[in-house]
C-alpha cells in the first residue's frame, strides 16, 4: 500500500486542442476547444510497480504503445477541458496506485457445511415428490 499518492507532472503531458463534437451552433466548427491528452506510460516517472499495473489494465483508454489518450470536451472552455483531462489521467493512476487487499483463505465452518447439504437434501426431496401420481384404481 502506498502512503504517498502519485503526482503526475504536466511536462510528461501532450495536450493537442481539437474542435469538439456535437451541437454547439456557429461556434463550433470556428474554435477547438476540446482536448486529446496523451501520456506515455513507459517514458513517465511513475514507479515501475505503477507503470506495470496500469499497462496491465484492459482501458479502452490505453493503446497497445502504451500510451493512455484521454479527450475531454464537456466544457466549452479549453482550460476547463484540460484539467478534467487531467483529472481524469490522474483518477486512472490512483486507482493502480494502491494494491488491493490480499484475500486470506478460509474454510467454511462445520455447521455451515452442515445447514448447506441439509438444505440440499429438503430441495431434492421436493424435486423427487414432483414424479406422477400412480393411481391405485
Amino acid at each position: 500500500m502506498n502512503a504517498q499518492p502519485v503526482n503526475i507532472s504536466e511536462a510528461e503531458v501532450e495536450f493537442t486542442a481539437i474542435r469538439a463534437q456535437g451541437a454547439g451552433g456557429q461556434n463550433v466548427n470556428k474554435v477547438s476547444n476540446a482536448v486529446h491528452l496523451r501520456f506515455a506510460i513507459h517514458g513517465s516517472s511513475l514507479p515501475d510497480a505503477v507503470k506495470e499495473r496500469l499497462l496491465a489494465l484492459s482501458d479502452q483508454r490505453i493503446t497497445l504503445e502504451g500510451v493512455v489518450v484521454i479527450k475531454a470536451q464537456t466544457s466549452r472552455s479549453l482550460e476547463q477541458n484540460k484539467a478534467d483531462a487531467l483529472s481524469r489521467l490522474q483518477a486512472l493512476v490512483d486507482s493502480v496506485a494502491t494494491l488491493p487487499k490480499r484475500r486470506k483463505a478460509t474454510r467454511p465452518t462445520l455447521g455451515s457445511q452442515r445447514r448447506r447439504l441439509e438444505g440440499k437434501a429438503s430441495r431434492g426431496q421436493v424435486k423427487a415428490l414432483r414424479g406422477r401420481v400412480s393411481g391405485g384404481e
